[in-house]
C-alpha cells in the first residue's frame, strides 16, 4: 500500500518528555502517562498496550514485545527478550510432515505469549506505576471504540476469511453483516475485560507493594484462568500450546549487544532476534567512507546493500537462540571481522545471491560449524508474507528511554480473552540443519528489533520500526541519515528508502529473491538504472509504501536541553512532546 499519508510532517523538537509511536492514539496515550508523572517505561507500556488495541493486525496482547531500557540514574541499557517459546509438543519431523510442503497454519506456529510478562517484567523493575495505570489508555479506546482508517482499514478486506471463520473475530471487525470499513468505530469490549481481570488481581494484592502486586497481576496470566483458557482453546483448536508451556514461562533481563561507530555506541537484543545484524552492516560501513559518496547515490546504495548482504549471510547461517545453539557473538562483533567482510565488498559490482558467511570463529575460540544450508529461490509472489509490527520509543524529562517493537497480530484469536496468541513460530526453520530450526522449548529467530544509541557515553536516540526483514535496512538508513548527513530525524524518516531481498526472508515463508534490490522512486531513475547496471534486480517500490517501515526515532539534544522526534508518514506513525 502506498500514498495513506501525503502531508509532509515537520520535526517535533523542543521539548523535554516524547513519544514517537506507530499510531497517533499510542502516542498520546503514551503522553497522557508523562503528564501524569510516569517515566519512560510506564509510557512505553501504555502506548505498546494501545498499540495491540489500534493495530489490531499487526501486534496483540498475547504476541511478542522484545524491549531496550535506558536508566539516566546508571547510564545503562537493558534488554527484555519478550519472545516466546516453542512448546513442549513441538517436533520438527511431525511438523514438516503436517506442513507437507506448504505453510503451517497458524495454530500450529504458536509460542507461548510474551508480550505481557515482557511488560510486567520492564514496569515492575524499571516503572514507577501499577498496571492499572499504564493499561488505563488501551482499556478505554477498547471499551469506547476507535475509528478504523490507514493500513487497517487497507488490510480489513484481505482478512475477511479468517474474520468470517471466527465468532468472536466477527463481532469485533463485522457491523450489520459487513466488514468494519474505514470511519467506522472498532470496539473490543472482551479484551477491555481481559485487562480489567488482571487489574484486579493487581489490585488484590496492592497490600504486598507495586513490585509484588504486579508479580501477582502477571502470574494470573501466565499460572492463573487465563493461561488456562489460552491452553484450553489451543488444545480445542489443534495447537501444541498446553498449560504448563504458559506456567513455565519468562522472559529474561538481559545486557544487550552493543557495537561502536565512531562516536556512537549503538545497541541491539541479542541474536533471538535479528538485531545484532545491525551492528554488523554499521561495522562493516564504518571503516567506509559513506559520506563522500553522496546520499542515496549510486554508489551510497550499491554499498549499503552489499553490506546488508554480507551481514544478512551471517545472520542466515549464525543466529538463532543462544540457548540452543553457540552463536559466535563476539566475533560477529569484532572490529577485525568487518575488516574481513568488508574486504569482500565489492564496491562496483553487485553479488548475485546472498554471498558466503564469513568465519567469525577466526576471532573467538569454538569450531566453525560445517553444514549446507538450502538457498533455493522462491519468489515473493509464490509465497504468503508473514504478519508484520509496529513500534514505540519513549524519552522522559529525566533523561531515561525506553524502545520496543510489539508484534503479532489477529492469528489464533480466543474469543473469550479478546487477544490472540503469537504465531511467531513461523520466524522458525523447518530445515534440520538451520541454527534456528523448531526445538521443544527454543524461540525463533525474531524480525523485531528495536535500537538505542548514546554519543560519547550519553544517551543520544532511540530508535525502531516494523518492516520484517526491512527492519535493519531501514533503521540503518535512519541512523546514517541523521549521523553522516545531519538530518533531523523528521527529515531522515521521510528520505527515499531502499532494501535488499537477496536473501532468504526470515522464517517458513521460504521468500528468496536472488539479487532483487527494492526502490522508492525517489532514489531517482537514473541511480535506478546504474543500480541495475551494476547487476542488482532493481524494482519500483512505489511512493511512501508501508513494505518500507514505519521508523520513529526520538534523538536527545544534550547541549540545548531538548529532543527532536521523527515519524514515518508511510503508516499511521506520530510523534507529540512537550
Amino acid at each position: 500500500m502506498a500514498d495513506v499519508f501525503e502531508t509532509q510532517r515537520p520535526a517535533v523538537r523542543g521539548v523535554t518528555h516524547m513519544v514517537a509511536t506507530g499510531h497517533y492514539l499510542a502516542s498520546a496515550a503514551g503522553y497522557r502517562i508523562l503528564e501524569d508523572g510516569g517515566n519512560a517505561t510506564d509510557a512505553g507500556i501504555a502506548a505498546g498496550m494501545v498499540l495491540g488495541v489500534t493495530l489490531p493486525q499487526w501486534v496483540s496482547l498475547g504476541g511478542v514485545a522484545p524491549i531496550l531500557i535506558y536508566s539516566a540514574e546508571t547510564n545503562e541499557v537493558k534488554s527484555i527478550s519478550g519472545l516466546g517459546r516453542w512448546p513442549k509438543a513441538a517436533n520438527l519431523d511431525r511438523l514438516v510432515e503436517l506442513g507437507n510442503g506448504q505453510p503451517l497454519p497458524p495454530m500450529l506456529r504458536c509460542i507461548t505469549p510474551s508480550a505481557v510478562d515482557a511488560w510486567m517484567t520492564a514496569l515492575e523493575n524499571f516503572g514507577t506505576m501499577t498496571f492499572e495505570q499504564v493499561s488505563a489508555p488501551a482499556v478505554e479506546i477498547c471499551e469506547k471504540g476507535f475509528v478504523v482508517q490507514g493500513t487497517l482499514a487497507h488490510f480489513l478486506p484481505g482478512m475477511a476469511g479468517m474474520i468470517q471463520a471466527s465468532q468472536g473475530l466477527q463481532e469485533i471487525m463485522m457491523t450489520q453483516g459487513r466488514l468494519l470499513v474505514e470511519g467506522d468505530l472498532m470496539v473490543q469490549s472482551v479484551l477491555a475485560k481481559t485487562l480489567g481481570r488482571i487489574a484486579e488481581v493487581e489490585r488484590g494484592a496492592s497490600h504486598k507493594g507495586r513490585e509484588q502486586a504486579i508479580r501477582a497481576a502477571r502470574d494470573f496470566f501466565y499460572k492463573g484462568d487465563i493461561a488456562r483458557e489460552m491452553a484450553k482453546y489451543s488444545q480445542e483448536n489443534g495447537g501444541l500450546i498446553g498449560y504448563e508451556d504458559i506456567a513455565e514461562f519468562s522472559v529474561k533481563i538481559e545486557s544487550p549487544y552493543m557495537t561502536q561507530y565512531k562516536d556512537y555506541e549503538v545497541y541491539s537484543c541479542g541474536p533471538w532476534c535479528q538485531g545484532p545484524a545491525l551492528l554488523e552492516v554499521l561495522n562493516i560501513l564504518d571503516g567506509v567512507d559513506v559520506r563522500s559518496m553522496g546520499h542515496n547515490s549510486t554508489a551510497y546504495v550499491h554499498t549499503i546493500a552489499e553490506a546488508v548482504k554480507l551481514a544478512f549471510s551471517d545472520r542466515h547461517y549464525y543466529f538463532g537462540d543462544p540457548d540452543f545453539v553457540p552463536v559466535p557473538m563476539e566475533g560477529l562483533l569484532s572490529k577485525e571481522y568487518a575488516r574481513d567482510r568488508r574486504a569482500g565488498l565489492d564496491m562496483e559490482t553487485a553479488c548475485p545471491e546472498m554471498p558466503e558467511p564469513g568465519d567469525p570463529f577466526k576471532y573467538q575460540s569454538g569450531p566453525r560449524p560445517s553444514f549446507e544450508l538450502a538457498r533455493k529461490p522462491v519468489p515473493k509472489s509464490a509465497a504468503s508474507r508473514p504478519q508484520d509490527t509496529s513500534y514505540v520509543s519513549v524519552v522522559d524529562r529525566w533523561g531515561n528511554a525506553f524502545s520496543a517493537t510489539p508484534s503479532d497480530g489477529y492469528q489464533n484469536f480466543v474469543p473469550s480473552l479478546g487477544l490472540s496468541m503469537s504465531a511467531r513460530g513461523g520466524q522458525s526453520w523447518l530445515e534440520p540443519d538451520h541454527p534456528s530450526r523448531v526445538e521443544p522449548g527454543k524461540r525463533p529467530r525474531l524480525t523485531p528489533s528495536p535500537s538505542m544509541a548514546l554519543k560519547n557515553g550519553k544517551l543520544f536516540m532511540a530508535f525502531g520500526t516494523p518492516g520484517l526483514d526491512v527492519q535493519i535496512q531501514a533503521m540503518t538508513q535512519l541512523f546514517l541519515n541523521i549521523v553522516e548527513f545531519g538530518m533531523d530525524p523528521q527529515l531522515a524518516v521521510e528520505q527515499p528508502r531502499f532494501a535488499s531481498f537477496s536473501f532468504p526472508l526470515t522464517g517458513m515463508s521460504g521468500i528468496y529473491e536472488p539479487g532483487m534490490l527494492r526502490c522508492e522512486p525517489g532514489i531517482g531513475a537514473q541511480a535506478m538504472s546504474e543500480l541495475n547496471a551494476r547487476g542488482h534486480k532493481v524494482e519500483d517500490w512505489g511512493r511512501r509504501n508501508y513494505e518500507a517501515g514505519g521508523l520513529c526515532a526520538i534523538v536527545v539534544d544534550h547541549e540545548r536541553g531538548s529532543l527532536t522526534a521523527g515519524a514515518d508518514y508511510r503508516r499511521e506513525c506520530y510523534a507529540i512532546g512537550r
